[in-house]
């Protein structure tokens, strides 16, 4: 069962420091193309966004552990064979909440997985593959991943940013 936001460690640091101080985000995201090279992606059930499924890190896990979390929580699948491409840790940004993060974030490619999609789960509201030609919602987040793991695809080396 997902933690809600006041159980997870980072709604519970949040909660002591307040909405105005800038902190870490420590995560993982998960990129997985199904066998027609469709990406998939969620539907962010707080904001409706559409995104490659990703989160925060929980006390005890490693970034490992964490992609194949949220994955399994925003999807329903269990990612039994992945990749690390890309590290971040240069990027802040300011949610829709008006809370400021210094992301610090591994993109992790996902070979094989288990399991059924679904398509609503407690944290998503739709999931979906999509033609790279067709995505619901362009965005940096999403353009640059996808940048990234063709960088690394073609020169082997985990991308550093």
């Amino acid at each position: 069962m997902a933690l809600t936001w006041a159980e997870s460690y980072l709604g519970k640091v949040r909660a002591s420091i307040g909405d105005t101080d800038t902190i870490l985000f420590v995560g993982a995201r998960g990129v997985i193309f199904d066998d027609q090279n469709r990406l998939l992606l969620i539907q962010r059930s707080d904001n409706l966004r559409w995104a490659i499924p990703a989160g925060a890190m929980e006390l005890g896990e490693s970034m490992e552990e964490c992609a194949i979390r949220e994955v399994w929580e925003e999807t329903g699948l269990r990612a039994t064979s992945l990749t690390p491409f890309a590290f971040y840790s240069a990027y802040t940004y300011t949610n829709d909440y008006g809370h400021t993060y210094q992301q610090i974030l591994m993109s992790f490619l996902i070979h094989t997985w288990e399991g059924e999609l679904q398509r609503q789960t407690e944290e998503s509201v739709d999931a979906a593959f999509f033609p790279l030609d067709a995505l619901p919602h362009q965005s940096f987040v999403i353009d640059e991943t996808l940048r990234d793991l063709a960088e690394f695809q073609a020169t082997g080396r985990l991308v550093l940013k």
